[in-house]
This record gives structure tokens, C-alpha cells and sequence, in this order.
């Protein structure tokens, strides 16, 4: 036991050296100096997982709002009042603190969403995001790890009101020597964290994890990719009423992340964007109710639409049917009226110069002469006192043409 306290002050005092810049630090003492911390994680069965970490932040859980709240400084769900004060104030006193350190971060994510509108947060948003770039975030993690800031905001009055005096807590999540995403539970590097209530601001680092494949793309932990040129020269800006930094190509990121609907869309999570005063503005339970009843009205009108549309083409079918059926019924009885008209002519006996004088019964018509090709004419002969006139006919014509008409006959 003696030996082990021995040997842990020794690391105490070292580490209190470091810090202080009096041993110096490289990249690989700061990995050699942080792999100690590197805990495997455990199966159900007890067995040592070598693909990952633990997990290192910790959520209360239980519902979506609770997942926002370190669960070490969580005393439960904020007001949407406070909510929104603690968030102003803490990316506040987060941009102060790297100013002053002089550290490069720039917003992100739904926080750079907030800053393309109005330059502040969106209100219905309870994640604050900020990315810094690799070597950024092993300074923070070498050098700030588990300091605790001071903050007094700048626009109180202290001859008026109490100054808001706050503090904050830098968490560098250890896992940041590993820059691929292992097991997932680690996608966070670290995090911002009001003490008083455990809201935080996620802090992501980017690094080009495949420089030989990819080089210039930046990548986090949770598969956002960025070229340099979307990233760089960063463009400076205010947030909140501080000076900050956004991305180069933000519009672009922007509609890559979240669609340009998200650019232009005026209503969205209970709140409506008023231009003329550039803000947000929640919509009262008597404006939510409303709509509410407007969204209901508009379902009803278009079922019922739905409903007229249906039964007109219904209406129609049957319509269609029915004349379907009209038509083959007076056809039909066309039909059949005509075979029995014929019938009937057939059993209706004829009377007059078309009959037959011994059986009553009309002769049937003789089919059509059809001419054949190159068929000779048929000759035709003529009783005496059917003869045709003839024009100039001689005697001898007459006697033999009078001659082959009896031998006929």
C-alpha cells in the first residue's frame, strides 16, 4: 500500500509539471500520458471488448429532454426560460474562453443553423454544437482538461441588478487519441457543462483520418466529412453578442446537413419566424389550438373531397354500365325482331304476279349473274312477242332468227 501511494503522488507531481510547462510535452507523451486512462469496456458476460472504449459522458436518459444534462450536475428539467438564459450565457462565456486562450472553434450543426437567421440560438434547440480541429482539441485536452472558468457576463450592471456570475466546466473525453469511430459511444470529444444545472455544449474534433486516400477531408467521429475549402478561411462573425467564428462554405454545409428547406421553412417546433423583429417567436396555446383545429378542418375538408371523388367515379362507372347494358339489350332485341320479321315472311304467303299460280308460295331469287373472266356471253333468247325492236332489220335476219326460236321451242 505504502508503494502505491508512493507511486501515485509521484504521478500527481508529475502531471502538475506538465501542466505548468515545466517538462515539456509531444504528441506521443501526451498519448503515453493518456492511455493509463484508457478503460476496456465489458460485455454481459464479463468479457474484455478490445474494439472500444467505455463510454465517457454520461445522459440521465429517460426521455429525449434528459438526454441534453450531464447526468453528474443534472437536478432536473429546466423551464424553456431558463433553458434559454443558461444556453445564451454558456456559448457566451465558451467563445470567451477561447479568445482568451487564443484556440480556434467555430459553431456547427443546429448552433450554425440558429446563427444563418438571426445569430442566436434557435429556441427550440437543446444542443449547443462547436467543432475545433485535431491538434486544437490534444491542446485542450493536454493543457485545460478539468478547468473550471469563471465567468461574469459582460452586459450586466452591477449598480442595477446582481452581475450573472457562472461556472464551467472543460470535460476532455480521453478517447480522443482514437479519431475513427469505434463503438459509437465515444462520438463526442468533449464538452462545456454548467455546473449549476449540467447543460453543456457538445465540442467535436476534425481530423483527416485517411490523408493518403482522402487528403483535405476532414472527418469527426460521428461521419461528418468537410473539404478544407468548406472549412477554411473561416469566416468571423457574432453569436450572441460576442465575436465568432462560422465556416467558409456555410450555405453549403448547411444544405447538406439539413436540406435548403431548412433555410427557408418560417414555421417549425411550436415557434414562427417573425421578419420583421428577425426572431422566433413561440406561438401561444391559443395560436397552437388554433392551428390545431385549422390542421383538423383541412384533414376533414380533404377526406371529404376524397370522398365526392370516389363516389363520382363511382357514379360514373355505374353510369357506363348501365348504358353498357342499354346498348346490348336494343341490340338484342333488334336482334331478334329482325329474325323474326324474316320468319314471318318466310311463312306469309305471297299473293299477286309474284306468286306461283298452282303452289302460293314466292319464288325464290335466283342468285345474281356473276361474268366470269374471259367467259363468252351468254346468249339470250326471246319469245315472238318478247322481241326487241330492231332497227332496220332485213327479212333474211327475221326468217332466221324465227327459225332458231322454234327449234328451241
Amino acid at each position: 500500500m505504502r508503494i502505491q501511494h508512493t507511486v501515485l503522488s509521484l504521478a500527481f507531481l508529475s502531471d502538475i509539471l506538465v501542466e505548468a510547462d515545466i517538462i515539456p510535452r509531444s504528441f506521443a507523451e501526451i498519448n503515453a500520458h493518456l492511455e493509463p486512462r484508457r478503460r476496456k469496456k465489458r460485455s454481459a458476460a464479463g468479457l474484455v471488448d478490445d474494439n472500444g472504449w467505455p463510454k465517457y459522458f454520461h445522459e440521465p436518459g429517460g426521455s429525449e429532454l434528459a438526454n441534453h444534462y450531464d447526468s453528474r450536475y443534472e437536478h432536473g428539467i429546466l423551464s424553456y426560460e431558463d433553458k434559454q438564459d443558461t444556453q445564451v450565457h454558456m456559448i457566451r462565456a465558451y467563445l470567451d474562453f477561447f479568445k482568451k486562450n487564443g484556440m480556434e472553434t467555430w459553431l456547427a450543426h443546429g448552433t450554425l443553423l440558429g446563427w444563418w437567421w438571426n445569430g442566436k440560438m434557435l429556441p427550440w434547440d437543446w444542443d449547443v454544437d462547436t467543432q475545433v480541429s485535431g491538434p486544437t482539441l490534444m491542446y485542450l485536452g493536454t493543457h485545460f482538461n478539468g478547468s473550471i472558468y469563471d465567468y461574469t457576463s459582460a452586459d450586466s450592471d452591477p449598480e442595477l441588478v446582481p452581475p450573472i456570475e457562472r461556472q464551467y466546466l472543460l470535460d476532455v473525453n480521453p478517447a480522443i487519441i482514437e479519431r475513427d469511430r469505434g463503438n459509437g459511444d465515444n462520438v463526442i470529444d468533449a464538452r462545456w457543462i454548467d455546473l449549476r444545472n449540467g447543460l453543456y455544449i457538445d465540442i467535436t474534433g476534425l481530423s483527416e483520418t485517411e490523408p493518403s486516400i482522402a487528403p483535405g477531408v476532414w472527418s469527426c467521429k460521428n461521419l461528418h466529412h468537410y473539404k478544407t475549402t468548406d472549412l477554411y478561411p473561416m469566416r468571423e462573425t457574432m453569436y450572441e453578442g460576442v465575436v465568432a467564428k462560422v465556416p467558409y462554405a456555410y450555405y453549403r454545409i448547411l444544405a447538406e446537413e439539413y436540406m435548403e428547406k431548412a433555410l427557408v421553412i418560417t414555421e417549425y417546433e411550436g415557434h414562427k419566424w417573425h421578419p420583421e423583429i428577425k426572431e422566433w417567436v413561440k406561438k401561444t396555446p391559443a395560436e397552437i389550438k388554433q392551428e390545431r383545429l385549422d390542421r383538423q378542418e383541412a384533414r376533414r375538408k380533404k377526406q371529404q373531397e376524397k370522398e365526392e371523388k370516389k363516389k363520382a367515379k363511382e357514379e360514373k362507372e355505374k353510369a357506363e354500365q348501365e348504358a353498357k347494358e342499354r346498348e346490348g339489350t336494343g341490340t338484342a332485341e333488334a336482334t331478334e325482331n329482325h329474325a323474326g320479321g324474316e320468319k314471318e315472311d318466310k311463312a306469309r304467303p305471297i299473293i299477286g304476279p309474284e306468286a306461283d299460280d298452282d303452289l302460293g308460295v314466292k319464288e325464290p331469287e335466283k342468285e345474281p349473274f356473276k361474268a366470269k373472266r374471259n367467259a363468252e356471253p351468254q346468249q339470250k333468247f326471246y319469245l315472238e312477242d318478247e322481241l326487241p325492236t330492231l332497227g332496220r332489220e332485213s327479212s333474211g335476219l327475221k326468217h332466221l332468227r324465227r327459225r332458231r326460236i322454234q327449234k328451241h321451242s
